[in-house]
């Protein structure tokens, strides 16, 4: 259905570039302006080198290239070289790359940190509910982990607690490799880091912030962003006897990180990290992100101007090449549903793109036959809901019958209204936090104690014997389900992958099976439509599920179950 739907959208409207029909004849327009970068796509059956050429007879200066999905990073002045370069019949389309990223938590329209760090604005953490006999986890902080509970983490690791050749990729702003409990299954040989920190934007506004690291680049175990490492925490902390542990807390973490510090994933990273983790050979990546600057990217709206319609089609097109790519080489691609509360078979309006500049946002129209939020409405991706700890669906969760695959553990703040708890941190999701971004936000001093802040947002410090220090953050969001369904892909590869000509692996559609056909199949709520008028959201919130218990729009074919798939997987391997 994802694929069928991009198909309809391409065959809509005439493409730049020559891809359904040779452009007419026209002067070349001038060039002009200081020189910018651009991210020019190959036609089909195109290669990175015939694009290449085009950037030259276009004026422009190749800087870099993707031979796999024909991406190539261009140099030229920024007026004119986009309309240039798209006539040339060998390239598909060209898009500038952006350089100016965004800080969630200040930006006019933030991505992430309003709806993940909820509960920072809220009030301090609160007792459990009385008398609730503790959880028993693996590791001390594990019993404050409801969502290791609700996919049977604890259960599943007694039969397979995952294995070191299973590698799993976060696409992310980075992971702290250092932290004790990631250290024991990062893979630093493996992990890269796509990305170059962005100090400022041309206007001075603070976008990464200081560069920390020689050449502004920042080595590949190190997370300025605080989101990477929190995924990677869910998917694979060790159970050490410390902190916390994950949902398979044996699998390898590679980092192969495609997000700036501010939170922004630009379309060059972002491909050339997912079409990496098919070059290396990973199992399954996790993708918590929408690739900026469009949260749809629509091929012909009528609001958009011709530039920016030729740049959304590029988007487009070179995600899903990467995608396709990756699959082909045997990666399982988990992919959040995404935090802005809509239906993604009927999208709300579009208010925050583009994301940046800033300021630079306007209201458009989504026709859903023809715009996309990518990567998840991209090809071979597993969409993942959030729900809460009492398994209602998340206010924030996209939902949809659409794109829905499974629907996993992300953190409800507002869960439980009515009782004691009610927007209490714990009914967040906790892992792990790196120091320098928790001394950055002002919840660790320089001692490397939490400050009054931290202890407000429930941030959590665990001291080992020997001295090792971690730090632990409660935080929401898709971004946070995912990463649950990631570590029940990691085991199922675990259980039933073979060896190969690749390494030790599993076919990614087969992993889906198990993981769709052993998810606890959960219901539509009675009465259907949700308003969450009650919890403090306005009417945009509400949410209508359909389908029915084997598959809807809230849950699709249920919340991930660790233990299931590892014990009764085997009935669903064959499709």
């Amino acid at each position: 259905m994802k694929r069928s739907k991009f198909l309809f959208a391409a065959l809509a409207v005439p493409l730049a570039g020559g891809v359904l029909a040779a452009p007419a004849v026209s002067a070349q327009p001038e060039l002009s302006g200081a020189a910018t970068e651009f991210t020019v796509l190959a036609a089909p059956g195109q290669s990175a080198a015939d694009a290449e050429q085009a950037v030259r007879d276009a004026g422009g200066t190749v800087v870099k290239s993707n031979a796999a999905i024909g991406l190539v990073t261009a140099s030229a002045p920024v007026n004119g070289f986009s309309e240039r370069v798209s006539a040339d019949p060998a390239v598909y389309g060209a898009a500038k790359a952006q350089a100016i990223g965004h800080a969630p938590v200040r930006d006019a329209a933030p991505k992430a940190d309003v709806v993940e760090k909820e509960a920072q604005r809220g009030q301090p953490a609160k007792k459990g509910k009385p008398n609730a006999p503790a959880p028993v986890g693996t590791d001390p902080l594990d019993e404050q982990l409801w969502g290791l509970k609700s996919v049977r983490s604890d259960l599943a690791r007694t039969v397979q607690p995952g294995d070191k050749r299973v590698k799993v990729g976060v696409l992310d702003t980075g992971v702290d490799g250092t932290h004790p409990d990631i250290a024991p299954n990062f893979d630093a040989a493996l992990s890269r880091n796509f990305v170059r920190d962005i100090p400022a934007d041309e206007a001075g506004n603070v976008v990464d912030g200081p560069c920390e690291f020689r050449g502004c680049v920042d080595p590949v175990n190190h997370d300025d962003g605080g989101h990477g490492t929190h995924v990677a925490g869910t998917i694979g902390a060790a159970a050490n006897g410390f902190g916390l542990s994950g949902v398979a807390p044996n699998v390898s973490i590679v980092n192969v990180r495609a997000g700036q510090d501010s939170g922004s994933f630009f379309l060059q990273p972002v491909v050339d990290a997912i079409t990496y983790a098919g070059d290396a050979r990973l199992d399954v990546v996790n993708m918590s992100f929408f690739v900026d600057p469009w949260l749809y990217n629509c091929q012909a709206n009528p609001a958009d101007s011709p530039e920016r319609q030729r740049e959304q089609r590029t988007i487009t097109e070179a995600v899903n090449r990467a995608l396709d790519y990756a699959h082909g080489k045997g990666v399982t691609q988990v992919v959040s549903l995404g935090n802005q509360h809509s239906d993604l078979g009927a999208p709300q309006p579009d208010k925050v793109s583009p994301n940046f500049p800033a300021n630079t946002n306007y209201q458009r129209d989504i026709d859903n036959a023809s715009c996309v939020t990518l990567p998840v409405e991209g090809n071979h991706t597993i969409g993942v809901s959030a729900f809460g700890p009492s398994q209602a669906k998340a206010d924030y969760s996209n939902y949809g019958v659409e794109q829905i695959s499974v629907s996993a553990p992300g953190g409800y703040y507002r869960d439980y209204f009515g009782t004691p708890w009610f927007s209490t941190v714990e009914n967040q999701i906790l892992s792990t936090y790196p120091r320098n971004v928790g001394a950055a936000e002002g919840m660790i001093d320089a001692d490397g104690n939490l400050t009054e802040d931290g202890v407000k947002a429930g941030v959590r410090k665990a001291t080992a014997a020997d001295g090792r220090v971690g730090y632990y953050q409660w935080l929401q969001g898709t971004s946070m389900a995912s990463p649950h369904a990631t570590g029940v892909a990691a085991l199922i590869v675990s259980q039933y992958g073979k060896p190969g000509r690749g390494g030790f692996g599993m076919d990614p559609d087969a992993v889906q099976r198990v993981l769709e056909g052993t998810a606890a199949k959960i219901a539509c709520p009675v009465p259907r439509t949700v308003d969450y008028l009650d919890e403090g959201r306005d009417a945009s919130f509400t949410a209508t599920c359909t389908g029915d218990t084997a598959f809807n729009g809230f849950y699709g074919h249920g919340a991930v179950d660790a233990y299931t798939a590892v014990t009764h997987g085997k009935e669903h391997l064959r499709g």
